[in-house]
């Protein structure tokens, strides 16, 4: 971030004393410099259009993808992923009983399966803990 501004701040500097140019130019009548202005607005066109192509336009790659076969190393069933999905959202038991059509004790053994499966003590560690391993 800090280099895209330093450059951007230098394209902005630099521009301004090719404004100062023209205008010494256009008083002083010397008609070669205006050539050396054209040529070095186009380099820094050039330059523009590099850094944005270049900075903007990556490919990020996905951060978000779900490693599957983690999920499968740590024996997490499908049911007890969807738990931990819902988790990830801040539900409460209850609210998972109903989203997911399942009591809350069958809610409450699943977050036991997980807490065990991820070694983790805490639902919010759980979460966490998923984070890190790209499982959500």
């Amino acid at each position: 971030m800090k280099k895209t501004v330093i450059t951007f701040g230098l394209l902005i500097l630099a521009l301004l004393l090719l404004f100062q140019i023209s205008k010494y130019t256009l008083i002083s009548g010397n008609r070669n410099i205006e050539i050396i202005i054209a040529v070095v607005a186009i380099v820094f066109f050039i330059i523009g259009i590099y850094l944005n192509k270049r900075s903007l336009h990556k490919k990020e790659l996905p951060q978000n993808a779900i490693d599957h076969k983690k999920i499968a190393s740590l024996d997490i069933s499908k049911r007890e992923y969807q738990v931990l999905k819902e988790i990830s959202l801040g539900l409460s038991n209850k609210e998972i009983g109903d989203k997911l059509f399942l009591s809350e004790s069958t809610i409450k053994t699943h977050v036991s399966n997980i807490l065990v499966k991820l070694d983790a003590k805490r639902r919010t560690q759980a979460v966490q803990i998923a984070k890190k391993l790209r499982i959500i």
